[in-house]
């Protein structure tokens, strides 16, 4: 997506921030600034609000009736969840999707009704849309592709658009899926190589990136812009779809540019160039960052929630990995398990000024809490705040003592500071009834799968990607240089290695996905959506949080400040 003429602050070049006390960091200067500050107050409010309201309602009512309608044959359905979800639409219709797969999955599975669409593409959406909704489908259902020799048929090599959805339902394999492992290879092989004639230019286009960025691992709201342009560049599209998905883009870029100019105000009284002018200072990055794990309007609390508390983290994680010395980093592990803010003093004034605003923000948070009568879930927040700081500690004396650890020794402590579980705390402080207390100790005690998933993909991809980066500021040692020296192996060899732990990890998530009994889906959504957007912020093996300039310039501008025209 191009910047020009778009009235983006241009990206400053990156320039040495203040020299720690011990270690240094270059970090280069917020790209955005101010610039969202504009936005806090109503005065941007569209004055045709109403008739854009009227207008959204009737192209909603026109899209639930082509959902619930009986006329559609199997592809067609399943065209036509695909594509809604695809817009970004989904959120609007979850009942009526829902209930849609589920009469899908008896129709095609109890009673046989789709045994005249065993197509390339039908039988892929088919899988990958019923996994995704967490139906736990058997990936044998694929066999029937296959020849007499246990080999994908040549036949379907030619089918560009079924290779397409073959990939894209590869991703939501599971441990022991050999047909998936085998397709996805076979997908890829073909698809780097697609006969043109065999294409569309649009459809060449979305296979390019789709190699890049698969659908499962992004930014929802920022693949619904992408697939937005690719589908108005179809002959087939249709227009009330294409009209709801851009008039939905547009009214939700504006509600959630709105909330960033509110936490702009909030950022500026931190003062954070003059308080802590070795910190990577990245507001809009994170909040965009938070966008992919929950967009929808009804969670504004917790989306400003969560930015806040990542916010913070990410001040301190600096606090840890650049400013403090040993000494003064234990003191203020100390004053944050004490939660006392008399612990503050003896502190560094900078150390000082984080203990107040932490304490200050969580005092904000317990208020809103007890209002509401959740002033329980304060517990868990000030728990998950103390786990985080004491694995900061480790990891502080682990880079003074140059200390490498082993791998079985880093991983316990490093998935702890990549911030996930902190991450999760502060989302399900600002939701509604679906958490509980029995939500918020599962993830804390109960060490889940799922959480402890995403938590390996974050740090695995974080440690690829920052690997390089991180040495040269004197950081702790990162998984791939632990990997290196306990197994005797090379940079690239060790790599190699925690891909493969990133693909196994991902395979766990898609496992944990199936229906639950204990869990709310829309609470394991949420994880999912973390993991897939630490694909997109470490894409190409690049650290795009700390590289603001580059693709995350360009993904804030995509979300908040370049309309979809109409």
């Amino acid at each position: 997506m191009s910047l020009q003429n778009s009235g983006v602050p241009s990206s400053p070049a990156a320039e040495t921030s203040t020299v720690a006390k011990q270690r240094s960091a270059i970090f280069h200067p917020t790209v955005w600034a101010d610039y969202f500050l504009k936005h806090a107050s109503d005065s941007n409010s569209m004055s045709s609000e109403g008739i854009v309201e009227e207008q959204f309602e009737r192209l909603k009512g026109e899209v639930r009736k082509m959902l619930t309608g009986a006329m559609y044959k199997l592809l067609q359905k399943l065209n036509l969840i695909d594509q809604i979800q695809r817009l970004g639409l989904a959120y609007h219709f979850e009942l009526e999707i829902d209930e849609q797969l589920e009469q899908i999955r008896r129709s095609y599975f109890e009673f046989h009704c789709g045994d005249n669409d065993d197509n390339l593409h039908t039988i892929s959406l088919l899988f990958r849309l019923l996994r995704q909704q967490g139906y736990n489908v058997s990936c044998e259902i694929f066999n029937r592709l296959k020849d007499s020799e246990g080999n994908f048929s040549k036949s379907i090599i030619t089918d560009v658009q079924g290779l397409l959805s073959l990939f894209e339902a590869c991703h939501l394999s599971y441990h022991g899926d050999d047909i998936l492992n085998d397709a996805l290879a076979f997908t890829i092989i073909h698809l780097e190589s697609i006969d043109k004639r065999k294409a569309s230019p649009n459809l060449e286009k979305q296979v390019s990136h789709a190699l890049r960025q698969p659908i499962q691992k992004g930014l929802p709201r920022l693949e619904a812009r992408r697939y937005i342009q690719f589908y108005q560049q179809e002959p087939s599209h249709n227009e009330v779809l294409l009209s709801l998905a851009k008039l939905d883009f547009n009214s939700l870029q504006e509600q959630h540019r709105k909330e960033l100019g509110n936490l702009t105000r909030w950022w500026k009284d931190i003062d954070i160039e003059r308080e802590f002018p070795f910190t990577r200072d990245r507001l809009a990055e994170l909040y965009v960052w938070m966008l992919g794990v929950h967009f929808e309007p009804e969670y504004e609390i917790s989306r400003g929630i969560v930015t806040k508390m990542m916010v913070i983290i990410s001040i301190l994680d600096d606090i840890y990995d650049v400013y403090g010395t040993l000494e003064e980093l234990e003191f203020l592990t100390e004053a944050i398990e004490r939660w006392d803010v008399n612990a503050k003093e003896g502190l560094p004034k900078c150390m000082q000024v984080f203990c107040m605003i932490l304490f200050d923000f969580y005092d904000e948070i317990g208020y809103e809490l007890t209002r509401k009568g959740r002033s329980y879930r304060l517990f868990y927040a000030k728990e998950a705040m103390k786990i985080q700081a004491r694995a900061y500690l480790t990891e502080a004396k682990w880079c003074h003592q140059n200390h490498i650890p082993t791998m079985e020794e880093y991983m316990p402590v490093a998935l702890i500071t990549i911030g996930n579980q902190m991450a999760f705390v502060a989302l399900f402080l600002g939701m509604g009834d679906v958490v509980t207390k029995d939500v918020f100790d599962w993830l804390i005690f109960d060490d889940p799968k799922i959480v402890k998933a995403s938590e390996v993909i974050g740090r695995l991809m974080n440690d690829i990607a920052g690997h390089k980066f991180e040495q040269e500021r004197g950081h702790v040692a990162s998984s791939v240089e632990c990997f290196m020296k306990q197994y005797k192996v090379t940079e690239e060899e060790a790599k190699k290695e925690l891909r493969k732990q990133v693909a196994d990890a991902w395979k766990d998530m898609n496992e944990e996905l199936r229906r639950s009994t204990t869990i709310p889906m829309v609470l394991l959504t949420r994880v999912i959506n973390l993991a897939g957007a630490i694909h997109a912020v470490y894409e190409d093996e690049t650290d795009h949080y700390v590289n603001a300039g580059t693709n995350f310039k360009d993904f804030v501008t995509c979300l908040l400040v370049n309309p979809l025209p109409m």
